[in-house]
């Protein structure tokens, strides 16, 4: 494991990327590493006042980043100069005490089934992950969930291990990043002793439940690779239940052997895809609602819109804009602190989007030209898109009617209204043009 300073710096790397300038200058900047144990990584601040604000701000964000840099630590604590004083003199424990109560690992308390968002984009995975945690052993072995960062494949392996232990608690289960599985493996061949060797075959294969994270990272090392193969073999002819998560499907991890993809390929494979609008207003709903962060509904569904790739992203946007208008002294965030908080990641999006981007969008995703939608063409092929075109640059930009009209050859704006409130009735009734306008909306976002 790292240093303290090497860990909170590394840490603070990442939050300065996830926080305003003013809350890391502010709140994180003032946090001091004091100790690391038993999983529970310790802060220390200058005051309680201090101490409140970061707990209130940024505490979710702290404890992703902690984890992102050491797998080990599953929680933190910030400590005001009282709680510091307390704890640097409190009573060592006995050491024999310690050693019989040291879990294999622990899991972010917050990270559950109960608080995780459902959606289109993420039901299969998450049916999958339940099955697994309320029938280990079972169907499902191993199971390989994959994804893009950001989109929820830590929250499930947690919610996974929180569920079974509460409900087996006798079960030995070591969740550790490929990292992790790599570093204790070279540390065993550095001993050059058969005992070393031994405890860490002994550490992996005598779990009941083995969860190994970013699996991706295991391309182009022969030797773990070799060793992972060998403890894959053994749990799974102990039937013993292995989770796994990658960025990315078996096939598609570099020079990753085709025993392991024929391993991996046992179970389940399952990705975490990117969530929809109603997906992305969900979470944000929860998660103002569990931060108690008082934000116009206006603001959540611009936050919405705009982000579609990324959870952490979207959560972090949502937490920038409330504090924005915390330090303003506002009872609740509106849509105009949203332009000033988040000018740097929103402005460049809507800067670049035009009603011609939108058209190109919306003929590459029907695969029809743009004479076909600008033209006069009224068969229904045709007439489908060019309203939901009509409507997309209705609802993202900022153009008068008439202006709208012109682009689609001279058209009059009682027309594009049409076509707006048509595809607007379609979305509540019609899952797959709601489906299709969210797409395109993506699509136009990212291109």
């Amino acid at each position: 494991m790292l240093k303290l300073d090497e860990i909170w710096q590394k840490t603070c790397n990442i939050l300065q990327h996830e926080v305003t300038s003013a809350s890391y200058d502010l709140w994180i900047k003032s946090l001091e590493p004091l100790d690391y144990s038993e999983g529970v990584f310790y802060l220390s601040t200058s005051s309680e006042t201090a101490k409140q604000r970061v707990l209130k701000l940024h505490e979710e964000q702290i404890r992703t980043a902690l984890t992102e840099v050491e797998s080990e630590i599953k929680d933190f604590k910030v400590l005001d100069p009282d709680e510091k004083e307390n704890y640097l003199n409190k009573p060592q424990v006995e050491e024999q005490e310690v050693n019989k109560a040291t879990p294999l690992c622990n899991f972010n308390p917050k990270y559950t089934f109960d608080n995780f968002v459902v959606g289109n984009s993420n039901k299969y995975v998450y049916a999958a992950a339940r099955g697994v945690a309320e029938h280990p052993f079972d169907k499902i072995n191993p199971l390989f969930i994959y994804g893009g960062a950001g989109l929820g494949k830590t929250h499930l392996l947690h919610s996974i291990g929180n569920f079974l232990i509460k409900n087996n608690p006798d079960l030995k289960i070591l969740y550790v990043t490929c990292e992790k599985f790599t570093r204790d493996y070279v540390e065993s061949l550095k001993n050059s002793n058969s005992k070393a060797n031994t405890e860490y075959r002994e550490k992996y294969r005598s779990v009941d439940v083995l969860m190994i994270d970013d699996i991706q990272f295991i391309a182009n090392k022969t030797g773990t690779q070799e060793e992972f193969f060998h403890t894959f073999n053994d749990l799974y002819q102990n039937q013993k239940q292995i989770i796994i998560a990658s960025d990315r499907p078996p096939k598609e991890i570099a020079s990753l052997e085709e025993r392991l993809i024929s391993r991996f390929s046992m179970g389940i494979i399952q990705d975490v895809q990117i969530p929809d609008f109603e997906t992305r207003l969900a979470i944000l709903q929860k998660k103002a609602q569990q931060e108690h962060y008082s934000v116009d509904d206006d603001v959540i569904n611009l936050i919405a819109e705009h982000c579609d790739t990324n959870i952490r992203e979207l959560e972090g946007m949502l937490s920038k804009v409330s504090f924005y208008a915390s330090l303003l002294g506002k009872p609740s965030a509106t849509l105009e602190d949203v332009t000033e908080a988040l000018k740097d990641q929103i402005s460049t999006t809507k800067q670049n989007l035009t009603a011609d981007r939108i058209i190109d969008c919306v003929c590459k995703y029907y695969s029809i030209t743009k004479e076909d939608i600008i033209g006069k063409r009224k068969n229904k092929e045709i007439v489908e898109p060019r309203q939901i075109c009509m409507y997309l640059i209705c609802e993202m930009l900022d153009l008068p009617l008439v202006s709208i009209g012109q682009l689609f050859g001279g058209r009059d704006h009682t027309t594009v209204i049409h076509a707006r409130e048509k595809v607007s009735d379609l979305i509540k009734e019609n899952n797959r043009i709601k489906v299709t306008v969210n797409d395109l909306k993506s699509m136009a976002n990212r291109t």
